[in-house]
């Protein structure tokens, strides 16, 4: 393993980060009408004029890619060339986005007035507006925000639009087609739809994958798309998802530009619009139909109070300076460009380490609002069952005392330090008053408020134990994405923590075997960069030396006396995480002949018939994000197989023995909630 000095240079401590500008501020004081009519200008690739959509088409359908695809499929189906192409221009028409200034215009007077009534402020690094206006200039762009809000797209091009950048086309799903008008607007404002899957239709992949290509190479917009591939429900980054990386890398692998750059973007925000229907789907509520009229239903959020938000245009990345050393390039020669091909291997292991690393760039500026921190301690006394609550004062010391830990791992917080905590605190729980209690001088989760909301099974009269307990979910899970945006601060120092509560000794190597057991556990759970879990190791006692917590020699890893107390907190943040993996386990042990399709539905009854007898300590263990997760480690790992094609098809076929044995490791690393609480 490499010594700490190696990591030291990567001190979290001294990362330079931009500082904000609130975009509202100017909003509030000048004309929105004037504002949506002004003269817009935006720098454009090598400064060349943007083809009409029209012509955008017709170099779709006859490029030399689609036509090869055209051949082959009128083979296979028995149709004409003449049809096959007619299909291709229909799927063509169904996806375009036709980019009209004035559809840009109106959102830009619409959402001025909505902005300025949900939220405080939008702060924007104007460097990074700065560096990304130079990127447009010099090269195709792809812009890349992290996605928590459907405000997300609309957000992005109203900045882009305000500070005179070229407006992106933007990928979005099919889904949104079904709002009618507002589907059309969309389109109008550079959205170009698509199907959430594809199959293995080659026609509609060819289509879709040429059409983003030569936006991109043409320099006609920056694309935009979220690489995580769907809005996380828990705050939680994703793991990505690879298709329309591969699709914007490809003109520069094969040599048809000599750059592409990647622009991570990281959107924050103090108060999440969808925060409880977000932990109604995960409790199995399902998503409501996007739909004009829900739109419209939705005004009410017009009255609430949103906080801020922080968008961070991260630097931008370059293709060519991920791809030096690591692709030969010279292995696109041997075949035409427009025959289309698997990536290879060593492409699949270049596109997946970069999607995690700007991914890692998203997570690293996101900003973290105090609330954040309160959450933490918030959720680790309900877990305790500390009824009466929290004194202020205390809630306040304890959330001080995150703050700074928090900044010595490299937080980007947002903590105004000319204000007294005490009133830092206030104003966080006044904010996120749904989901807490004051009451004399004591706080506590709003657990007891939350009757009547519909949650799944519900019925009308006398609430039922089970209902109340789906109730109190909704708050917990509602609470635990705030806490989650903190996670990436604390995940590798977690790990280590973990991993000396459950090491048989105090040795370096045995420590380093259970780190390396919960990572692997968990990389489907946390960005957690594939092939770096000696780097991961060596960040966390890096941090956790820095700190005071350990002291590390060559073959022994030893706790100070202050450093208790952090490492109570640290291992306490993975143990909602590893109940819900050991439940997971315990109720397949249980199991024959369930398919993947009957696994949440199920595995969430188990959950609710242990809750409720006092059996499980954590309530967010009803999560279907983590028992999803939980299921693809399994499968990953081998203890669990999906059986394909057959009458079993999609049956889970469990290795009770591993199983078993998994859930007797996981249950070992659990410290009593109690004793967590009692060091805190």
């Amino acid at each position: 393993m490499a010594s700490k000095a190696v990591y030291s240079h990567r001190d979290p401590m001294l990362k330079k980060r931009d500082d904000f500008e609130d975009m509202l501020e100017e909003r509030r004081n000048s004309s929105d009408l004037r504002y949506a009519l002004k003269c817009y200008t935006p720098v454009l690739y090598k400064g060349l004029t943007p083809c009409k959509v029209s012509e955008l088409k017709q170099m779709v359908l006859q490029s030399d890619q689609l036509g090869y695809v055209i051949t082959q499929v009128s083979k296979e189906k028995g149709m004409t060339s003449d049809e096959v192409t007619g299909e291709a221009a229909a799927i063509l028409e169904e996806m375009a986005q036709r980019l009209q200034l004035s559809t840009v215009r109106f959102f830009a007077f619409t959402l001025s007035k909505v902005f300025k009534t949900l939220f405080r402020s939008i702060c924007i690094n104007e460097e990074g507006l700065q560096r990304l206006q130079q990127a447009i200039h010099n090269h195709p762009v792809v812009l890349l925000p992290s996605h928590r809000s459907y405000m997300d797209f609309l957000l992005m091009s109203y900045i882009l639009y305000t500070y005179d950048l070229a407006l992106p086309v933007i990928a979005a799903g099919m889904d949104f087609m079904g709002m009618k008008v507002v589907g059309e607007m969309l389109r109008m404002s550079g959205a170009f739809f698509i199907r959430r899957s594809f199959g293995g239709d080659k026609l509609y992949w060819a289509v879709f994958s040429e059409y983003v290509k030569i936006m991109l190479k043409n320099g006609y917009a920056p694309v935009e798309f979220f690489l995580e591939g769907t809005r996380s429900r828990t705050a939680k980054s994703l793991t990505p998802k690879l298709g329309l990386l591969n699709i914007v890398m490809d003109p520069f692998l094969k040599g048809e530009v000599f750059d592409i750059s990647l622009v991570p973007v990281s959107i924050s925000y103090e108060r999440t619009l969808e925060e409880a229907l977000y932990a109604r789907e995960l409790l199995g509520v399902p998503k409501p139909k996007e739909s004009t009229s829900g739109l419209f239903k939705a005004r009410k959020i017009l009255s609430e109070d949103y906080g801020s938000i922080h968008v961070y245009f991260g630097q931008p990345v370059s293709v060519r300076s991920l791809a030096e050393s690591r692709v030969n390039r010279s292995q696109f020669n041997l075949i035409p460009r427009h025959i289309p091909t698997r990536p290879s291997e060593e492409i699949l292991s270049f596109v997946n380490d970069s999607a995690y690393r700007l991914v890692r760039a998203q997570e690293e500026n996101m900003v973290l609002k105090p609330w954040v921190l309160l959450a933490f301690v918030l959720l680790q006394k309900q877990a305790a069952e500390e009824k009466q609550g929290t004194a202020l004062d205390e809630l306040t010391e304890q959330a001080v005392w995150l703050r700074d830990l928090s900044r010595q791992y490299g937080a980007f917080l947002h903590w105004p330090d000319h204000i007294p905590p005490s009133e830092v605190v206030s104003s966080s729980l006044s904010l996120h008053r749904g989901l807490v209690r004051i009451s004399e001088g004591r706080v506590q989760l709003a657990l007891e408020q939350v009757g009547g909301q519909q949650v799944p099974g519900e019925t009308r009269g006398a609430i039922t134990p089970e209902e109340e307990l789906l109730n109190k979910a909704v708050v917990i899970l509602s609470c635990a994405s705030y806490r989650n945006q903190a996670l990436n601060v604390f995940i590798r120092p977690a790990l280590l923590a973990s991993a000396i509560h459950t090491a048989a000794s105090n040795r370096k190597q045995e420590i380093y075997n259970s780190f390396s057991f919960l990572r692997n556990m968990f990389s489907n759970e946390f960005i957690l960069c594939p092939g770096a879990t000696v780097q991961d190791f060596e960040e966390a006692c890096y941090l956790l030396v820095k700190t005071g917590t350990l002291q590390i020699n060559q073959q022994e890893v030893l706790i100070t006396e202050r450093g208790h107390r952090t490492l109570a907190f640290l291992t306490s943040v993975l143990d909602p995480f590893l109940q819900g993996y050991q439940v997971v386990c315990r109720f397949l042990c249980e199991q024959d002949g369930l398919t993947e399709k009957q696994f949440i539905p199920a595995v969430r009854k188990f959950i609710i018939k242990h809750l409720l007898t006092g059996r499980l300590g954590y309530i967010e263990v009803l999560s279907s994000d983590l028992q999803k997760n939980a299921l693809a480690a399994l499968i990953r790992l081998g203890t669990v197989q999906k059986i394909k094609g057959g009458e079993e098809q999609g049956t889970l076929k469990l290795n009770k023995v591993m199983l078993n044995s998994l859930e007797d490791t996981l249950g070992g690393k659990l410290p009593t909630q109690k004793s967590v609480v009692a060091h805190l």
